[in-house]
């Protein structure tokens, strides 16, 4: 018989793995999977969320910016980002005790970020919140999950789109519509650069999200969302300036709700962007019906809008929209993780899927003959 080959001396001595190190990251990993940890941050950001369209037309009134002076509102749009990026990168070096930074060969993604998530989409959302009002442009704005559903499984290819999800994006649809019937005039109801706006808005956040859920598996989210806003608010505060956007009045109100719409940013993307880093989409964006939620009562509260709307007809749009996301996320067990031969999970092959699309791009994404 033939002896036992010995373990070498070098293997015998190598260092043991750094398991408390592995064990606390893997501890941190389940915390933020957990349905209670998820229902608490989410429903945090959503609330930071629905208080941003009526505080920011009060920052409006508060600094004297006029709804027609679009430069002044991109300049204040870039300020809040700036801010906002100081707050999360500030955050992120706080918790790990050392300056936030990303790798030389992630700023391409930095940059895509900032061109979804920061310059383009708040560019049409400050536009249009100034021309909509605060109930019906949060309601608007709430189809960013239904859209992002959809960009996820058609453009991204991150999960499956299915006939329920399909049925879902409708209910919710609907729920859209039915708050834009309450004018005299429907063509009077609804305005390009007012809901179309917000509503272009919406798009490009949903590119954002499919583009944040790819990244993070390569970086911090959250050192990602600082940057993305700070360079993305440089970007805006420039845009802002050199077509003329001034700030007219300064008061500490003023500066106050300024501060608050930068925390708002801060926190709760980078609140979404880590559960996106670590949970099923779907499983995050059902908490996105509470957008809405508080949008309408703040904005009701805030800017005295309680008679803006019926409250009959809101309630029935935010029943509409809830069903969506209900049926939308109500898919069956193991549907989306059904192994191939190869043993990756659907989840891996989105994952690999979209990383591959958000390098080379949405046009990496059109569909096949077979597919049309």
């Amino acid at each position: 018989m033939a002896p036992a080959p010995s373990t070498p001396a070098s293997a015998r001595n190598a260092p043991a793995p750094a398991r408390g190190t592995s064990c606390s990251a893997n501890e941190s990993t389940s915390v933020l999977t957990r349905t209670w940890c998820v229902a608490l941050l989410a429903t945090t950001a959503c609330a930071l969320w629905g208080s941003a369209i009526p505080c920011i037309k009060i920052g409006y009134r508060l600094m004297g910016i006029q709804s027609s002076d679009v430069p002044s509102e991109i300049l204040f749009a870039g300020l809040r980002f700036m801010l906002a990026g100081v707050i999360a990168l500030g955050a992120e070096g706080l918790a790990r005790r050392r300056f936030p930074r990303v790798k030389r060969s992630s700023w391409g993604m930095v940059a895509k970020l900032c061109l979804a998530q920061t310059v383009v989409q708040y560019a049409f959302f400050y536009i249009g919140v100034s021309n909509a009002s605060g109930v019906k442009g949060t309601i608007v704005n709430a189809s960013n999950t239904f859209i992002c559903i959809l960009i996820a499984a058609l453009v991204f290819r991150q999960e499956r789109l299915t006939a329920r999800k399909v049925l879902g994006c409708a209910v919710g649809f609907a729920g859209v519509v039915i708050v834009n019937l309450t004018g005299e005039d429907l063509g009077g109801s609804v305005t390009l650069t007012g809901e179309g706006f917000i509503l272009i808005s919406a798009v490009c956040y949903s590119v954002s999200s499919a583009l944040i859920r790819v990244y993070s598996q390569r970086e911090s989210p959250v050192a990602l969302s600082g940057w993305q806003f700070l360079v993305g608010g440089c970007v805006l505060a420039v845009a802002g300036l050199v077509a003329g956007g001034r700030i007219p009045q300064v008061t500490p109100a003023g500066v106050g709700v300024l501060a608050w719409l930068g925390c708002v940013s801060g926190v709760a993307y980078s609140l979404w962007s880590v559960l996106l880093k670590h949970n099923p989409t779907s499983r995050v964006a059902i908490f996105g019906f509470m957008n809405p939620v508080f949008g309408v009562v703040l904005s009701s509260a805030l800017l005295g809008e309680q008679s803006a709307l019926p409250w009959a007809q809101t309630l029935l749009a935010l029943v509409l929209i809830a069903a969506g996301i209900v049926i939308v996320n109500r898919t069956g067990a193991g549907t989306e993780a059904a192994p191939t031969a190869s043993g990756q999970t659907a989840d891996k092959r989105a994952a690999t899927d979209g990383r591959a699309l958000a390098d080379e791009g949405p046009a990496a994404a059109k569909p096949t003959a077979a597919e049309k």
